[in-house]
């Protein structure tokens, strides 16, 4: 079910390391501060990126570098890991997905620093609020199993004291059968089995955005909306014209090469676009959705849990390729959002 996380700084440093483990997904590492340096057209750095001058570093397009100091910790110092992500433990045989490191294109992105995150954020609380790929459900809109496309009053008195709000949403649209996460739609005073899945993200995400708008004092709260986590289960996304037996990420072991993804951008993606665009006062989107589809290795796939030998021989029906690996990808997306709230 959907929960939102919060997390305080203002605790004490031992517990805001292990608070911070729970809800950034990896190891706070105090380790040096690269500022994020912009390139020229001759390799040199030029200046600093600050939060006025951002747009000149492309943060979300860039390519997947191997780097031999990665990862940043071992899942075995990491305890709140939950088991289904950690694929280490559960005998993934291959390492290499561990050793990449997200390149933009034109600037250096600076070294995760939790020592010099906790000071600057102590006394202030930051909340994520949106589905499990972040452990971060959103809790808005799925309400004793009747999902209120124009209500999120309830939920969103939990927001108010945040000084940092980070939303995502997508999957969750999608799902049906078993896994859908409501029985029946309300909207506009009726109730409905069901109704065009854009259609209700849409509104959904209208009710959001117009709450933030009239809620939030953007001047000192900041609001953040990670954009929708890719899937990999249709292997002729990433290998078009090559024959392939399996239907999952299973036994995909590197990213994709160059800087862009001959998959499908998510129409979730382009609801969300939309919607931010229309915003008061806009969320900072967190781009992440092109850099992760390059990430088709970096999945649990069957190393996700303890699953039964069956199972596990049988990839096509219960290989995780929605879900990341820990150590892995989130790793970026925080680096991304450390940088997005400090330089």
């Amino acid at each position: 079910m959907a929960f939102s996380s919060i997390f305080n700084p203002s605790l004490s440093l031992s517990l805001s390391l292990l608070v911070s483990l729970f809800f950034f997904n990896f190891l706070l590492l105090a380790s040096s501060v690269e500022l994020v340096l912009p390139i020229d057209n001759n390799g040199a750095h030029t200046h600093t990126i600050h939060q006025s001058n951002q747009s000149e570093c492309a943060l979300f397009m860039g390519s997947w570098v191997h780097d031999d100091s990665y990862p940043i910790y071992q899942a075995s110092s990491c305890p709140l890991i939950d088991a289904e992500f950690n694929c280490q433990m559960y005998g993934r045989p291959d390492s290499d997905y561990l050793k990449y490191r997200w390149k933009p294109a034109n600037c250096e992105l600076p070294r995760f620093n939790g020592l010099e995150f906790l000071t600057k954020m102590r006394g202030k609380k930051v909340m994520f609020v949106g589905d499990s790929l972040g452990r971060n459900q959103w809790e808005s809109l799925i309400c004793r199993r009747i999902l209120k496309l124009e209500d999120i009053s309830k939920n969103a008195r939990a927001w108010m004291t945040a000084d940092v709000l980070s939303f995502n949403t997508g999957h969750w649209w999608t799902h049906k059968g078993s896994l859908q996460g409501w029985d029946l739609v309300e909207s506009g005073g009726s109730v409905s089995k069901d109704m065009d899945r854009l259609a209700a993200l849409y509104m959904g995400l209208k009710t959001w955005a117009q709450w933030v708008d009239s809620n939030v004092d953007t001047t000192t709260t900041r609001i953040f909306f990670q954009s929708v986590s890719p899937t990999h289960y249709n292997t002729s996304e990433w290998s078009a014209g090559a024959i392939s037996t399996g239907k999952t990420c299973y036994g995909e072991t590197t990213p994709m090469s160059g800087s862009g993804y001959p998959g499908v951008y998510p129409d979730q993606m382009k609801v969300i676009d939309t919607v931010i665009r229309e915003m008061q006062n806009p969320a900072y989107i967190l781009d992440i959705t092109t850099l992760s589809a390059m990430r088709k290795d970096a999945h649990p796939s069957i190393y996700s849990g303890d699953l039964s030998p069956g199972q596990r021989a049988n990839p096509d029906h219960s290989a995780d390729c929605s879900h990341w690996c820990l150590p892995g990808l989130p790793d970026t997306w925080n680096q991304l959002f450390y940088t997005a709230l400090f330089f």
